[in-house]
């Protein structure tokens, strides 16, 4: 695996850290999108999949995640995080101008990746790949607006996977944000919702959606209906059965990366 390396610019809010993993013979550029609370170095497992498939990866900390500057876990930023993923998007561009570019969203990720592809047209972009989505919200996280005080209800690391070990890893992560959910980015979440919904379609952007069939953050049926509000002609969905939210650290992952890299086989054989 290669190692990556650290990169930062000015973002809406201040510094952001973009973790990139160089590439000798690159063939294509992915951008990954974390989900909330988290930060890119939870997807070093993912890159070395990519980076084993030919492509240079670019992945930041969102504005308030990890080590890039912002207040903490606020969600009311989501729409500036999209601006500055587009800023990476055109920083990646110019250090490889001939190379196809991929965007993977997660989670919040999802929201974010959709909305850049709503927003700019997924002009600059061959395909993109969701990974269990908020784009449909939560009617469970909802309800929570009803409360003054908000409940103090941290996410529960046993809902992230089948496997016990990245529900520790997740509790343990210094960089992760444990703290409770702020209303302004619960609210955010409902907002956010309604901007992909009233946002238009992927339209002929190839488009990957996989999801956990027990996926308690981003429930599949809620996400199914926003999906279908959004999808364009060259969707491609997979759900896998049991799995939970997050599918690249699940029991089955291997078969989830071998559904991307397959996808993108196809994909990237239409490119000039």
């Amino acid at each position: 695996m290669i190692a990556p390396e650290d990169l930062e610019f000015a973002g809406t809010h201040g510094r952001l850290v973009v973790r990139r993993w160089p590439h000798p013979e690159p063939r294509l550029v992915v951008l990954i999108a974390h989900g909330y609370g988290e930060h890119s170095g939870r997807y070093i497992h993912v890159a070395d999949v990519f980076s084993s498939y030919g492509a240079v990866i670019y992945a930041p900390d969102h504005a308030g995640h990890g080590r890039s500057d912002g207040d903490r876990a606020n969600l009311s930023v989501l729409e500036d995080m999209v601006t500055d993923l587009r800023a990476l998007a055109a920083l990646a561009a110019a250090d490889h101008p001939w190379l196809p570019v991929v965007l993977v969203g997660h989670s919040m990720g999802g929201i974010i990746a959709t909305r850049y592809v709503q927003r700019y047209g997924g002009k600059d972009l061959v395909a993109l790949v969701l990974s269990g989505p908020a784009v449909g919200g939560n009617p469970a996280l909802t309800m929570l607006l009803e409360f003054d005080p908000l409940p103090n209800i941290p996410i529960d690391p046993t809902i992230l996977s089948r496997d016990p070990h990245v529900g520790q890893a997740y509790a343990e992560d210094p960089l992760v944000y444990h703290g409770p959910l702020q209303r302004e980015s619960l609210q955010a979440f409902v907002t956010s919702a309604r901007a992909v919904a009233g946002g238009g379609s992927l339209a002929e952007l190839p488009t990957l959606w996989i999801h956990g069939e027990d996926d308690q953050l981003a429930p599949l049926a809620v996400t199914r209906e926003a999906i279908e509000r959004i999808r364009g002609p060259r969707l491609q969905e997979k759900v896998y059965p049991g799995a939970r939210h997050e599918i690249f650290n699940e029991t089955n992952s291997a078969e989830v990366f071998a559904d991307i890299l397959e996808f993108l086989d196809r994909t990237l054989t239409d490119v000039p």
